[in-house]
């Protein structure tokens, strides 16, 4: 496939008045991707409390923190999309976003990005703590201001997004105990390594979109597939033990250890299945290996943090054993 001929998208109706609607705040804040991001740093803050002891502050504690996050990934979201009004436009799978579409205006999109990412930081450092607010703040900032006009420059652009993409769990550690500890490093390591078969996977599967729009994901940059495919296969198979590493700390017990090697194997046979692209990269089933490895992906993360979660080992509990 010559990814260099690209296809002109046939351009929208124009609405005679922008309409919005909460569909299209939902579509500006990307709430699924937000929603993913409370869920994984709850996993971390709720972690955060069992290795202090204080699962009583899971109530209003953990609302506001996971709250304040919540509301700077939106905001961050939104900026994300101002900048990429010109991006989103030339892809289908994005040309309905509210400000391509015309349903919001840059300014609009940009004072809602704003206020959004401040005013969760801000609320962050009163409800919860300066460290979590400011390490929030950071991660909105690269995100927005590194990884988002890195992506028309270079394929590394992926590795960089990552790192924003892999701290939720550490800033809900963070602000459940006022620290960046070892085991909230481990949690961010797990979910960055996670991202690298589903991001190749999604980038596999839009790859002519991209392309359109000048993003330079791997697929984009290197069409042979060769490079994706490895890519996959081995961030996979990093993750395996990687993944076991919070059993070998002390932070969760033996079933959570076999739950991941069995969801790890699963997950790295996937990641070698799509690898199957390099062999006939134009050829239609390879789209359907990049699907099984997507929906792999998100089977895999919430089942590995959810088991974490409940077979984490408190402090109290890890004495005993000694």
């Amino acid at each position: 496939m010559n990814l260099a001929v690209q296809t002109k998208v046939p351009p929208l109706p124009e609405a005679a008045v922008p309409k919005q609607s909460v569909r299209t705040y939902s579509e500006l804040l990307k709430l699924r991707v937000t929603s993913m991001v409370v869920a994984t740093a709850f996993a971390g803050y709720y972690l955060g409390c069992i290795r202090s002891n204080e699962g009583s502050s899971l109530s209003w504690a953990a609302f506001h923190a996971m709250l304040g996050i919540g509301l700077a990934s939106g905001g961050a979201a939104a900026l994300n999309q101002v900048l990429e009004k010109r991006e989103d436009s030339l892809m289908l799978r994005t040309r309905r976003r509210p400000i391509p579409a015309g349903d919001m205006s840059l300014l609009q999109g940009t004072i809602i990005g704003v206020a959004l990412v401040v005013g969760g930081c801000l609320y962050l450092a009163f409800f919860a703590n300066a460290i979590a607010a400011v390490l929030t703040l950071l991660t909105a900032a690269s995100y927005v201001l590194v990884y988002t006009p890195m992506k028309t420059r270079s394929p590394w652009a992926t590795f960089v997004g990552a790192v924003p993409g892999a701290m939720p769990p550490l800033l809900g550690w963070v602000a459940a105990r006022g620290v960046v500890e070892w085991q909230a490093v481990v949690l961010f390591a797990i979910l960055f390594v996670w991202q690298f078969p589903h991001f190749e996977s999604i980038a596999w599967l839009y790859r002519e979109d991209y392309a359109r729009a000048g993003i330079l994901m791997l697929p984009v940059a290197a069409p042979d597939g060769r490079a994706v495919a490895r890519e996959a296969v081995v961030y996979a198979a990093l993750l395996l033990p990687v993944s076991l590493v919070p059993t070998l700390m002390h932070m969760a017990g033996d079933i959570y250890f076999i739950i991941a090697i069995v969801f790890g194997l699963a997950y790295l046979y996937y990641a070698l299945s799509f690898s199957r692209i390099a062999n006939a990269p134009d050829a239609p089933i390879t789209k359907k290996y990049a699907r099984q490895l997507l929906r792999m992906s998100v089977i895999y993360l919430p089942i590995l943090f959810g088991v974490l979660m409940w077979n984490a080992i408190p402090p109290a509990r890890i004495l005993k054993l000694q």
